[in-house]
């Protein structure tokens, strides 16, 4: 007999971190581009699957002397390689006890609306985050390929919050781990939203550390999920995409410092102080890709997540709030900036 606990237990067996499990009801509200009832209209609940991404991966960039394994292992190598391995096993192991388990790994840009903004065809000249051409098969059919937030299913699966710098925190890791998902028809009882100890305080380390300054302080977005209020500091998603690929100098030791020369305003955003349009961050990021390639076919997240990943979490440990617990404090000396 198929249960929660059983199929928690198998997907811990095959590699997942953590599993949660949430009522698809939960997503009443959802556009319908993003809405994951339309992939499965029987599904009865969402299992939320985490990886964590190990702190040493993280260690390279911290000490400003080794950019190519958390691009490559912690992106790259969780969401190509290893949580769609983990699916495979977890989706047949349910269609063994008779219950269909469609599996939904990371989708970046496969969508009629653009994954990083939400916004469609006619808001914004998006290119690459988005599909050029879609069409719905059938009418009140959303046209394809359905994405949803994952953050958001996250949250309705009961795994943790959604912290001020939008990045999801879980109360093992804070913010180092991604998702992957799997629908199913099987009658598993959900979990609860999370109602455990709060993780974010609004420290504010996020916004504070952002190379690109794309984590507003004051301004904050405020969504109705599962009948609950919940909210993160506005976020300047292309500001935030071109740090993330090596468009700031202080935080990129393979950017020249006359790169951006051919670029209008090419120094005030090299030092990450203005706001890019979406066609100025893509042109940066094709000057960055000549002076340190992309990994796998990921950017190379020279960033770090130095706000929102390690400053987060350096203050979460500090503050004794995560599970997942070390003999040594991550950040021993001050953090390097160029």
């Amino acid at each position: 007999m198929l249960t929660s606990d059983s199929l928690k237990k198998y997907a811990k067996n095959c590699g997942a971190d953590l599993v949660g499990i949430g009522p698809m009801e939960r997503f009443a509200g959802a556009p319908q581009e993003m809405d994951p009832r339309y992939i499965f209209p029987d599904a009865r609940v969402m299992i939320a699957l985490a990886f964590r991404i190990p702190r040493g991966y993280l260690r390279g960039i911290e000490e400003g002397t080794q950019f190519f394994q958390y691009p490559a292992m912690g992106y790259a190598g969780i969401n190509e390689v290893y949580a769609p391995s983990v699916l495979r096993e977890i989706a047949c192991f349910i269609e063994d006890h008779g219950y269909e388990g469609v599996a939904y790994r990371n989708t970046g840009g496969r969508g009629p609306v653009s994954d990083m903004t939400g916004a469609g065809p006619s808001e914004s000249p998006e290119m690459g985050r988005r599909l050029s051409h879609f069409e719905s098969v059938s009418s009140g059919k959303p046209a394809p390929d359905v994405q949803f937030q994952f953050r958001i299913a996250a949250y309705i699966c009961g795994l943790g919050e959604i912290g001020h710098s939008k990045n999801f925190l879980t109360p093992e890791y804070g913010p180092r781990q991604r998702f992957a998902f799997i629908l199913t028809d099987a009658p598993l009882a959900p979990d609860p939203i999370y109602k455990g100890p709060a993780l974010c305080d609004r420290c504010m380390a996020c916004a504070a550390e952002c190379p690109a300054r794309a984590i507003s302080k004051n301004e904050k977005i405020e969504v109705v999920v599962a009948g609950e209020k919940i909210g993160w500091g506005k976020l300047d998603e292309w500001k935030c995409f071109y740090a993330y690929m090596g468009g700031v100098k202080s935080i990129n030791p393979f950017l020249p410092n006359d790169a951006f020369k051919d670029v209008p305003d090419g120094e005030a955003i090299m030092r990450g102080e203005k706001n890019v349009s979406p066609e100025e961050a893509l042109k940066i990021q094709k000057i960055a890709r000549k002076y340190y390639p992309d990994v796998c076919g990921y950017n190379c997240a020279m960033c770090g997540g130095k706000g929102c990943i390690r400053a987060c979490m350096v203050h979460l440990e500090k503050q004794n709030k995560l599970a997942n617990k070390f003999k040594q404090p991550f950040r021993k000396r001050k953090p390097w900036s160029l």
